[in-house]
């Protein structure tokens, strides 16, 4: 972990239990995301992608090793301490947009914060959908929204907390190609004017050449990294570390 660092796991290791078997998940991961930076995690399916994002976000507790978010040790705090640094230095970005149809895109913002029982500040929910570009969508509910102003709802959503770090979970997945652009370079955007710290999981080669950053799991474990760059690069690493059939 280093200053510069908004997320660091070191050495950690999540295991499950299979029937008589115990499955590893993690295997001793050790990386860091620094502050200001987007990174993506990509790997085979059950290689641990979403398992790291897990552990990094404080949502499932490894077996073994360390994870710190914005100077804090998770392993020190409990469950209440832990909602609490989820709910305010953690924003989260899904594949489903997981907003709720009876609120407008502005109370499906201002929830965290109701939830987190402080009172919104209208002015603050307005600045994160005008930083999403929807200052003029703010009383339409989400059946009303395409499929990328929902996502661009559920951005706004996690960064109203101004969170320390935003962990985006295959967030163009249910978006056709178009749409996936504009929230890739909104994800972008974040990070270059507004210095975001963004760690994205994502199986497409194009979303991943958004990142400075691109960070490769296999069988559990970091087995490489490059700075983003072509899609075909990404792509050929990424089946590079497909198994054999």
């Amino acid at each position: 972990m280093t200053t510069d660092s908004a997320v660091a796991l070191r050495e950690v290791r999540v295991t499950y239990r299979s029937g008589p078997a115990r499955v590893t998940a993690l295997d001793g991961v050790t990386v860091a995301f620094d502050r200001g930076t987007f990174t993506a995690v990509m790997g085979p399916s059950g290689s641990g992608k979403s398992t790291l994002l897990h552990c990094a976000a404080g949502l499932e507790r490894p077996a073994g090793g360390t994870v710190t978010v914005d100077g804090t040790l998770l392993g020190g705090l409990d469950e209440t301490a832990l909602t609490r640094l989820r709910r305010d230095r953690i924003g989260f970005v899904f594949q489903e947009f997981n907003l709720l149809p009876a609120l407008r895109a502005e109370q499906n913002v201002a929830l965290p914060l109701r939830l987190a029982g402080r009172r919104p500040d209208p002015a603050v929910v307005a600045a994160a959908l005008d930083a999403v570009g929807l200052a003029g969508r703010t009383r339409h509910r989400p059946e009303q929204l395409s499929g990328g102003e929902q996502q661009r709802v559920a951005i706004a959503r996690a960064l109203v907390s101004r969170p320390a770090v935003v962990f985006a979970d295959e967030p163009t997945g249910a978006l056709d190609t178009t749409t996936s652009r504009q929230v890739l370079a909104l994800l972008r955007d974040l990070v270059d004017r507004h210095g975001q710290t963004v760690v994205m999981v994502t199986h497409d080669p194009v979303a991943a050449a958004v990142a400075d950053r691109i960070v490769f799991l296999s069988d559990g474990r970091v087995v490489d990294e490059m700075p983003g760059g072509a899609a075909e690069r990404i792509a050929a690493r990424t089946a590079a570390l497909e198994p054999t059939r």
